[in-house]
C-alpha cells in the first residue's frame, strides 16, 4: 500500500477505527486491545506494566471523549502523523492527539500515537 500518496481524507479514513481503539481501549485500560494495531516497533517500547502505571496515574488517558477531530497531517519519512483534537470527559479544553501511520507486512500500522 502506498500510504503516503493518500489524500488527508483518505488518511483520516484510515485512522480512524485505529485512533478509536486506542481511546476505547485506553478508557478501558485494556493492554491487548490498545496494542493490536502497533507496529513491530511499538510494541518493543509499549511494556504492559508500564502503560498501567499511566493509566493508574493520568485523568487524561483514561477519560478520553469518543468524540474527535482530525484536522491535519504531517509527512516524514515513510510515515504520516495525524493530528487530532480531543477531549476528555473530566478536564476542560482540547488536547492535541498524535497517530503516526506506516506500512509494516502490507499492513497499516500504528508507530507512534500520544495526548497532549
Amino acid at each position: 500500500m502506498d500510504l503516503l500518496s493518500k489524500s488527508d481524507e483518505e488518511i483520516f479514513k484510515i485512522g480512524k477505527p485505529l485512533w478509536e481503539n486506542l481511546v476505547r481501549a485506553s478508557n478501558m485500560k485494556d493492554y491487548g486491545g490498545f496494542t493490536k494495531d502497533f507496529s513491530t516497533q511499538m510494541l518493543f517500547g509499549a511494556n504492559e506494566v508500564e502503560l498501567g502505571k499511566q493509566w493508574a496515574n493520568n485523568k487524561i488517558i483514561t477519560n478520553l471523549e469518543e468524540t474527535y477531530k482530525p484536522f491535519g497531517t504531517l509527512r516524514r519519512g515513510d510515515h504520516i502523523t495525524v493530528l487530532i483534537k480531543q477531549t476528555n470527559k473530566e478536564i476542560p479544553g482540547e488536547f492535541l492527539g498524535r497517530l503516526v501511520l506506516g506500512v509494516e507486512d502490507d499492513e497499516v500500522k500504528i508507530f507512534g500515537a500520544t495526548i497532549y
